[in-house]
C-alpha cells in the first residue's frame, strides 16, 4: 500500500488520497479521430468501467499528436475518462527541430483570439454528443503547459456553465486579469524552480478565482515534468501530482454524478 504524502500548497499541507491497497489499472482506451468545425483532434474513450465523463485536454506548443501529450491523455482515459484532444495550432504546432531563436514569431502566429474561438465547438460538440448519449453533462478542461495557460481563458468564455473544474499544469502566459471571471474551482499544479509559470501569479490568480481553488507546488521540480519527466525524482513526483489530479477529478466531477 502507498502511504499518502503532504505537499506544500497555497494553504499549508494537503493529503493525497491514495487507493487503498490498489494499484492503478488501465482499462482498454478507444481511440478515434475526429473533426470538429476544421479543428482536428482525437477522443479516447476508456472500454471498461467508463464513467461516462468527459474532460477537453489541451496540448503544450508540440501539439495534440506528440508523444508525451498522447501518453498523458491515454493515461487520463485509462482511469475511466472520455479525453478530447484537439489541434490547438491548426497543423503547425512546435517543432523541437525546429530553431529556438524562431520560436517567439511561431508564438505569435498563433493568436490566443483564435485559439479561444476553436475551443468552443468543441466544448459543445462534446456536451451534446454525451448527452444523446446519456453521459454526464458535467464536463471539465485540463491543460498542460501552453494549453494550462488557455484553462482560465477556457473557463472565462465558458458562458453556458459546460464545465464544472479545471486543471492547469504549469500554465504559460496565463492573463490573471480573467481570473475574476473564473466561476468554477481550479487546480493548478507547478514545480517550486518553474521559469515559466511563476508561483506568485498562480498565488494571485487563485485568490481572484476565490473559494475552492487550490496551487499545489512541488519542491524542486520545474517545468513540463509531469508529463515530460526528466529524472528519477520527476518520475516520482509525476506520479504524485497525477494522484492529486485524479482526486480532484473524483472530487468535482464523479461525485453526485
Amino acid at each position: 500500500m502507498k502511504k499518502p504524502s503532504a505537499l506544500e500548497t497555497s494553504d499549508g499541507a494537503v493529503n493525497v488520497e491514495l487507493d487503498d491497497g490498489k494499484e492503478e489499472t488501465c482499462e482498454l482506451v478507444n481511440r478515434i479521430e475526429v473533426s470538429i468545425d476544421s479543428v482536428e483532434g482525437h477522443l479516447l474513450t476508456a472500454e471498461k468501467n467508463n464513467n461516462k465523463t468527459g474532460l477537453l485536454l489541451l496540448s503544450d506548443v508540440f501539439g495534440f499528436q506528440n508523444s508525451s501529450t498522447s501518453d498523458f491523455s491515454y493515461r487520463v482515459a485509462c482511469n475511466g475518462y472520455n479525453v478530447l484532444v484537439s489541434d490547438l495550432f491548426r497543423g503547425d504546432s512546435w517543432s523541437e527541430n525546429r530553431p529556438e531563436s524562431e520560436y517567439e514569431e511561431w508564438r505569435r502566429g498563433h493568436d490566443l483570439n483564435r485559439i479561444g474561438k476553436d475551443t468552443t465547438p468543441l466544448t459543445e460538440w462534446m456536451f451534446d454528443e454525451f448527452t444523446a448519449a446519456g453521459m454526464s453533462k458535467k464536463l471539465g478542461v485540463i491543460g498542460l503547459c501552453f494549453g494550462g495557460g488557455r484553462v482560465v481563458e477556457v473557463l472565462t468564455a465558458d458562458k453556458k456553465g459546460f464545465f464544472r473544474t479545471g486543471i492547469s499544469f504549469y500554465g504559460t502566459r496565463i492573463d490573471s486579469a480573467l481570473a475574476g471571471d473564473v466561476n468554477v474551482p481550479v487546480l493548478f499544479i507547478v514545480g517550486e524552480t518553474d521559469p515559466l509559470c511563476q508561483l506568485e501569479c498562480l498565488k494571485e490568480i487563485e485568490e481572484k478565482i476565490g473559494e475552492g481553488s487550490k496551487v499545489v507546488v512541488f519542491k524542486g521540480r520545474g517545468h513540463s515534468f509531469v508529463h515530460r519527466p526528466e529524472t528519477t525524482e520527476d518520475d516520482k513526483d509525476a506520479e504524485e501530482a497525477f494522484s492529486v489530479m485524479r482526486n480532484w477529478l473524483r472530487q468535482h466531477l464523479l461525485r453526485g454524478n
